[in-house]
Parts: structure tokens; C-alpha cells; sequence
């Protein structure tokens, strides 16, 4: 309005609006400050999503409150998320369903173990899925073992057909992982869906080796193999999807990568947004941020 007529004075304008001169400067240096504010979180979230490219906004959050509190930022999620709005930053999801599970043989099916159970410390309970990832040459397979409590990836490996022998990789690094005085403490249980490579002579031998209880889903439903069907999709859809990758040996140095960045940077709702890592090495009480409808309540069983 002042541009509009320039010979009004300033105070004669706000003495019309019913406010001071004080008051109009600290009005638009409080604009320039949050503007201020607002490049500097975009700069950082650009920083975090150069190698988390599909973090979305609550775990951003949680990331960026160190870097709040040293700029002395206060703002609440409802503002970052208005932030990221206003500069095209969030994340929309992306839903796609392969089958990769071939559950019509005549392998031995085992019962499932684990309905109800809870587990409450590290390394009671391994879920495991095999995923594929498409390349500029052709799809690879991903075998990916989970801790379902601390949902930390413990054992991975990736190839190019779906043998028994590639899936065994996975497990045996798993098993690597195990700590190495466990003596008088009971082995994980390891569940997984029916296909052909769970159900195997070779598979089920290395489990029974080492006293793994065997567990396996019984009806199709991806709820009964959630967190490793969770696990699963954020390593693709927020990290292999975004990489245009020529050849196996290369996708392997990637996946390693990521398995890396998910256990050690990216925060999980399921763990109080701690990091699988963090909460696998400390052996750290948790509390879930969210809630699932679609369930009974869990029986914690010690």
C-alpha cells in the first residue's frame, strides 16, 4: 500500500492500520528471519537426501532436531512438513507387488511359530523375504534377513537367479553375525514365507545345525511376514529404484551401501525412531510411534 501512494507517510499508515512503527519493522523482519530459517532447513534436507532420497518427513524431523537446536530453529513437524510442501519435497509412495515366492513343491512346510509372539531383546527372531530389483540388464534377487526386534538387515546378498545356494549366502552371513559368546542362550527363530529355497534340504540343514527353530507363513497373507515385507520395500523404494545400475557387480557394491545407510542412518517409527543399528548393539528398550488397527494386541513372550 505504501507503493501505492508514496507521499502518505509511513506513520500515518500505521496509525490508519492501528499499530505502531515498531510493530510493522518487526513484522517483516520476523518474514525475513523464517524465509532465513527456511532455506537453511531446505539446505540441510537436501544434505540428508542426497543418500536418503525418499526419507520422508517425520524421520527428517527427528534428523534435523540436532541441527535445530544449533541454528536455535524452533519448529514443530506440522511447520517442516509445511516447509517441504512448499518446495516440493515430499515424498509420495509408490505401491508395487512382484512374486517372487514359488510355494508349490515337495519340500517339508513348517507351522507358524510366531503368530502372537513379541520378541524383546535382539537376535530372538529373524524374518526373511527375497525381493527382485530390476537392472539395466535384466532382474536380480535380494535375500534379505531382518531382526525383527531392533529391525536391523543382519544378513543380504543379491544374485541373479533364485538357487538355494544364492539364498544361503544371506543366512550364512546372518549366522556370522550372531555373537560369538552365546553360550546357554537359545537360538533365533528364522521365519519366512514357503518358497523352495526356505523349505530346501540345504536350508533347513544349516538352520537344524545350529538349532534355529523354523517358522514359515501358512496362508498367503503378507501380514503374517510384515516387517520383512516392510524391510523389503524401503530398500528398493527408497533407495535401489533411484540407481540405473549396468551390471551385478555394481548392484552388490550398491546394496551393500544402502544395508549400510538403513542400519546405521535411517530412523525407524518401529524402534522409537532409533536406528536398527543403535538399538541392535545396545540392546535398547523401544517403543513403537505408531499403531496398527489391523491386528490384535501382541502377547510378549519372555
Amino acid at each position: 500500500m505504501k507503493n501505492l501512494y508514496p507521499k502518505v507517510s509511513l506513520g500515518r499508515f500505521c496509525r490508519l492500520l492501528g499499530i505502531t512503527r515498531q510493530a510493522y519493522y518487526q513484522h517483516f523482519w520476523y518474514r525475513e528471519q523464517l524465509s532465513f530459517e527456511e532455506d537453511l532447513i531446505v539446505s540441510e534436507v537436501h544434505k540428508i537426501r542426497k543418500n536418503h532420497r525418499h526419507m520422508g518427513g517425520r524421520k527428517l524431523y527427528e534428523l534435523l532436531q540436532p541441527f535445530l537446536l544449533a541454528h536455535q530453529i524452533k519448529m514443530g513437524r506440522d511447520r517442516l512438513f509445511d516447509v517441504l510442501s512448499a518446495h516440493h519435497l515430499l515424498v509420495r509412495r509408490q505401491k508395487k507387488q512382484t512374486i517372487t515366492t514359488n510355494s508349490f513343491h515337495r519340500f517339508k512346510k513348517y507351522s507358524n511359530l510366531i503368530r502372537d509372539f513379541v520378541p524383546v531383546k535382539p537376535n530372538q527372531l529373524w524374518v526373511s523375504d527375497i525381493t527382485y530389483w530390476k537392472l539395466e540388464t535384466g532382474f536380480v534377487y535380494i535375500s534379505i534377513i531382518t531382526d525383527a526386534y531392533s529391525r536391523k538387515i543382519v544378513g543380504y546378498h543379491l544374485a541373479d537367479s533364485l538357487q538355494t545356494s544364492e539364498t544361503i549366502q544371506a543366512l550364512l552371513l546372518a549366522i556370522d553375525s550372531l555373537p560369538k559368546d552365546r553360550e546357554g542362550k537359545s537360538a533365533p527363530i528364522h521365519h519366512s514365507d514357503r518358497g523352495t529355497q526356505y523349505c530346501s534340504n540345504e536350508y533347513v540343514k544349516l538352520l537344524q545345525a545350529i538349532n534355529i527353530e523354523i517358522s514359515m507363513t501358512e496362508n498367503g497373507d503378507p501380514l503374517e511376514n510384515a516387517i520383512a515385507e516392510r524391510v523389503n520395500g524401503i530398500i528398493k523404494e527408497e533407495y535401489l529404484n533411484d540407481y540405473a545400475i549396468g551390471n551385478i557387480k555394481e548392484a552388490r557394491g550398491l546394496l551393500a551401501t544402502v544395508v549400510n545407510l538403513y542400519n546405521q542412518e535411517r530412523p525407524h517409527m518401529s524402534i522409537g525412531n532409533l536406528t536398527p543399528d543403535h538399538v541392535h548393539q545396545n540392546d535398547i528398550k523401544t517403543e513403537k510411534l505408531w499403531k496398527n488397527y489391523y491386528t490384535k494386541s501382541p502377547i510378549i513372550v519372555n
